[in-house]
Parts: structure tokens; sequence; C-alpha cells
């Protein structure tokens, strides 16, 4: 509460201020005018994240965590509304699942819901894929097709990885985004849709920005409702959760569901710092099952450093270091993977819940595969 300079003045809970800041029940006065607050379940839950209840869920995810069910709000709310939402957080931390929990949430429950994945494909794929061409297009075009935004017309289009798209594709996804509409390759027609979109990136966007790999208007057009999704290592109190989840759509038995939520089990996934996230704790726990037993969290990784053993260089910027963190992270877990199912591209992908296009090209960018 603000309040001017007057005489009497204003007094909340019979102390005179200019400024105050209420709580439920308390009672403010300002001259012959008399008020008093009273707040919403809502705003003391928020104001007091004990009061929240004890576990919250947002379609297929689960927490506890004050900073996992701030963001299961925010997609609530997103969920409403039909504007651009872009996700951001580390690989494995569940974006996909996020942005389909807010298609299901919304009123295009029932439309079509479409992903695809900007860093999966090479620019010119990736154009047809998105927006589709006409016959005779490019070389090998025999047919017309449609893409991606007019296939999903009514519904939701999931843009995952969008910090891998091409440079001389984001103008023509901003132009789509601005007037809603499509034009093939090939055609010189454009055509209107009715489509949502949900992007998601495991890159600092603002930094790309600010690197001029990424454009600035794409960014704040993309960015209309930004949510961001926490690492496991900043929720682990969400581990028990996640893996009770994990489990059962693993379909482990009741026998096995015992021992891998055992307290002491527990205790050490919760210690690991998991930078695979959530896509590597259940890699893990399928592991557990397949051997029969409740393996170390240590032995998640097949080789992997710990993230605490790697040398930190503070004389570059936070988002240098994020980024070369993460690319020794991406090298260390496909070559890690590639490894554990004896160089079988297609096996491995599976495993590890990844598009076997994309761990292809994850291979070829660090050499690992030509």
């Amino acid at each position: 509460m603000r309040a001017p300079g007057e005489r009497p003045g204003t007094f909340v809970d019979g102390v005179r201020w200019r400024q105050a800041r209420t709580r439920a029940g308390s009672g403010a006065s300002a001259v012959s005018l008399s008020a008093r607050c009273e707040a919403r379940d809502a705003d003391v839950a928020l104001a007091h994240p004990q009061m929240l209840p004890e576990r919250a869920a947002f379609g297929e995810l689960v927490a506890r965590s004050a900073a996992a069910r701030d963001s299961f709000e925010r997609m609530e709310r997103a969920a409403s509304c039909s504007a651009t939402v872009l996700l951001e957080g580390e690989t494995g931390t569940g974006k996909s699942r996020a942005a389909l929990a807010i298609h299901r949430a919304g009123p295009r429950a029932g439309a079509p819901f479409l992903v695809v994945d900007c860093g999966a494909l090479p620019a010119n794929l990736l154009e047809s894929e998105l927006f589709g061409h006409e016959k005779g297009a490019f070389t090998g075009a025999i047919q017309r097709r449609v893409g991606a935004f007019e296939e999903a017309d009514g519904g939701t289009i999931f843009l995952d990885e969008i910090g891998e798209l091409p440079a001389e594709l984001q103008p023509k996804l901003l132009r789509v985004l601005e007037n809603r509409e499509i034009r093939r390759l090939g055609s010189n027609t454009h055509q209107a849709v009715n489509v949502r979109v949900i992007a998601a990136t495991h890159r600092d966007l603002r930094a790309e920005v600010q690197a001029g790999r990424f454009r600035a208007d794409l960014y704040f057009r993309l960015a209309v409702v930004g949510i961001p999704i926490p690492s496991l290592r900043e929720r682990p109190e969400d581990i028990p959760l996640i893996v009770e989840r994990i489990l059962a759509g693993l379909g482990a038995t009741p026998a096995q569901a015992e021992s891998l939520t055992a307290p002491g089990f527990l205790a050490q996934l919760q210690k690991s710092a998991w930078p695979g996230n959530v896509r590597e704790l259940r890699n893990h726990l399928e592991r557990c099952l397949v051997f029969q037993s409740a393996l170390p969290p240590g032995g998640a990784g097949a080789g992997l450093q710990p993230a605490t053993s790697r040398a930190v260089d503070a004389s570059v910027t936070y988002a240098e270091s994020r980024r070369r963190a993460l690319e020794a992270f991406e090298h260390d877990y496909v070559e890690a993977l590639l490894k554990l199912h004896g160089g079988k591209v297609s096996q491995a992908a599976a495993a590890a819940d990844m598009d076997r296009v994309y761990l292809y090209r994850l291979l070829r960018r660090h050499g690992l595969k030509s």
C-alpha cells in the first residue's frame, strides 16, 4: 500500500505509514476511509510456499519443490490462452512433456499437437518440414507436401531446440509468428494458419541474441510467456515423486518399486548431480530394472565425470562458461551412450529417449561419427 502525505495520515494496524506491506486480516484507515485486507488462498500460498500442498502435478509432471510448482503455475496460466510460450531449461528437464501438458490443458486439447526438432534437420529440409513445399519446388520434390504449421492448423506446434534454428530460417519464422500465415516452398501465395506455438531450448537465448547468433525480434516474439524449467539438481526433493512416476511408466513390479524407492537408495539419488536431469534419471532406473539391482548413481553416467570435477574458467562470461560445460556434457554423454550400446545408434537413441536423427547430429558435432 502507498499513501500520500496527507494528514491525519494513513494507518495500517494502528501504525502510521507512507508505504506498507499488508497481510491477511490487516486493517487500514485513511482520514475517514477504512478498509480491511483479505488475501485469496492463492496469494497466501505464493507468499508462504510452505502453505502450498505437499505435492503438485501438471500433466505427467510431478513436484513438491517451490521452483517446480512455480513453473507448473505458469504453465497452467499459459494453457488458458494462445500466447506463444518459450520453455527454457537444460537438456533432459522435461520440456517436451511440459509442452504437451500445456496443450492438453488448454482449449486446443482436441486438436493436433505436432513436434518439430529444429536441431535434427539441415536448413533446406527443415524449411520444408515447417512450411511444406509444392511439387517441383526443388530436386526430389515429386509431390506437394503439407508442412507442420499447416498440418497443425487449429492446434499446437512444438518447436523443440529452437536455439538451433538456422539463421536463414529465423526471419521466415518471425513472419509466421507476426502474420499467422505461411508460404509453401515453390508457391507465390500465402495461407493463413491458426496455430498455437510453444518453443523450447536448452540454450541461453538472451546470450545468443547478444552474440548475434539469434534474432532479437524473434526472441521477443517467442518469449511472450517465458517459463523456466528447473534442473534436477535444483530440486532434489522432487526425486522421490519423479522416481515413483518413472517406475510406474516402466512397468516395475511391486518388489522392484519397493527396492528402488527405499529411503537409502533415494538418498543416494538425491545426492547425485544428474547432468542429464530427468532423462538421465530415467535411464538409470531402467538400467536398474534390467540388472535387477539398485545400482549406485555413480554408474548412471557410464564414464561421465561428475560435474564438480570439471575445471571452471571464471575469466569468461557465465553464458560462455555454461555453453562450454553443456558441450562437454553432450560429448561425454553421447560417447558413453554409444559405447554402452555397442555402437548401435538406433538402440542408443531409443534408450536415451532421443530422436535418432538428433543423436546422429550430436555425434557428428562432437566428431564421434563421420
